[in-house]
């Protein structure tokens, strides 16, 4: 396969990384080397990636790396416009991740051997969601993160890629028993416990783990991709019918047994044009997507442009909200052009599912996919009061090292996917 089209479609992305450079240096004038450096070391290091891949012969899917490009410098343009220390960070982990990107094609060039793997995904995975529970640190809610002074790693990030393997791995090797059903019951073919005991043992103790670390988002990120994985596998709606029973129930008792959870649902649920007649206490709960909402609304159709607006009135806005940021800036044309990229990136992911070659890649690649569809749809829903606020990262654009390295991972394997289904 010709890379040519990935190397045009990235130089077309560097010119979108130059207009949002330029207008940086237009806001800010006493730093332009520092853009002028960055912006041309990030530009140079997403095309000599793929120039490497055109000389090696890689023949994955050549439009997912300029989208992520696009994702990643509007990740930077945006944190440098915020908070100039969180984009020098960002800037590093971009880094680090494109060298995790380029030795997951290399080391996963084929993929099928690793389905022989699973329980090994679900120990490792276990271990490192306890680990946090005993010595992590508690951040927005959350006790899944370990500190380790100089960064912070958040483990669940990495634990969603073993989760997705380790459920490739069974549902592949158990497609027909869950498919057609080895019981009976009310009439429907069910499949028996020996089908279903190691994976419901293993998701029961992932998701304990999670509402122990308080790290609701990211259940609910694991639950989703679970119900899509099982739909691919089986294609049969019972499964994902009994699974969102099971989400409302749990979602129910979290209700009850967590405050901050309450406290979402509790924001979700108030009227925020009504947010003068709110008492002090509700007014500080739902501070944040107030501020969100009136960012959002203020950018109008085109947005105030870059520096104009005041998303820093919004508390965590390099991380959670930072979609608000984008909109209120870039406008509402800008909000649904970050929207088509990321539908346009789980067309791309499940297109290379349907051409893979045997069914742990596809099932692979379906489940990374509708981790990465899930997670952009959780938080921008939240920041947007579409849906509860979780917490969650907008991926390949939030702050953040352990989310940037684990999707630029996530990326990798998807295009290792890609690759051996053309060969």
């Amino acid at each position: 396969m010709d890379r040519k089209r990935e190397i045009k479609l990235l130089l077309v992305a560097t010119l979108f990384l130059a207009a949002g450079a330029i207008s940086l240096i237009m806001w800010q004038k006493d730093d332009w080397r520092t853009v002028v450096i960055g912006a041309s070391v990030t530009a140079s290091s997403f095309i000599m990636l793929a120039v490497i891949w055109y000389f090696l012969g890689f023949k994955g899917d050549q439009y997912l790396l300029p989208v992520v490009a696009i994702f990643s410098y509007t990740s930077l343009i945006f944190l440098y416009r915020l908070f100039p220390e969180y984009a020098y960070r960002q800037f590093v982990w971009l880094i680090i991740g494109m060298l995790f990107l380029f030795s997951t094609t290399r080391i996963f060039s084929h993929l099928r051997w690793l389905s022989e793997y699973k329980y090994i995904y679900g120990v490792l995975g276990g271990i490192l969601l306890i680990i946090p529970v005993f010595l992590g640190v508690e951040q927005g809610g959350a006790k899944s993160w370990l500190d380790f002074k100089m960064f912070n790693v958040q483990p669940s990030e990495f634990v969603k890629i073993l989760v997705v393997m380790f459920l490739a791995s069974f549902l592949s090797e158990n497609k027909i028993l869950l498919t057609k059903g080895s019981n009976t019951l009310l009439g429907f073919n069910m499949p028996g416990i020996k089908e279903w005991g190691p994976l419901l043992g293993m998701w029961g103790i992932s998701l304990i783990i999670l509402v122990l670390q308080r790290d609701l988002g990211t259940a609910l990120i694991y639950f989703g991709t679970f119900l899509a994985m099982i739909y691919v596998a089986t294609a049969r709606y019972l499964y994902v019918f009994s699974g969102l029973t099971l989400f409302v129930a749990g979602g129910a008792v979290s209700y009850s047994l967590f405050d901050h959870v309450k406290d979402r649902f509790d924001i979700w649920l108030l009227n925020p044009n009504n947010f003068i007649e709110l008492g002090d206490q509700e007014y500080n709960q739902a501070y944040q997507i107030i501020q969100s909402l009136f960012a959002i609304g203020s950018g109008g159709i085109t947005g105030t442009g870059l520096g104009a607006g005041y998303p820093k009135f919004i508390p965590a806005v390099h991380t959670d909200f930072i979609f608000s940021a984008i909109t209120e800036e870039m406008g509402l044309m800008g909000g649904l052009g970050i929207i088509l990229l990321y539908l346009f990136f789980v067309y791309r992911g499940l297109m290379i599912a349907i051409q893979a070659k045997d069914d742990f890649s596809k099932l692979l690649a379906s489940g990374l996919t509708a981790l990465m569809g899930l997670q952009s749809f959780i938080i921008i829903g939240g920041v947007t009061k579409l849906l509860p606020l979780t917490g969650v990262t907008l991926p390949f654009i939030s702050y953040g090292g352990s989310s940037l390295v684990a999707n630029f991972i996530i990326l990798g394997m998807l295009l290792s996917i890609s690759h051996e289904a053309q060969i």
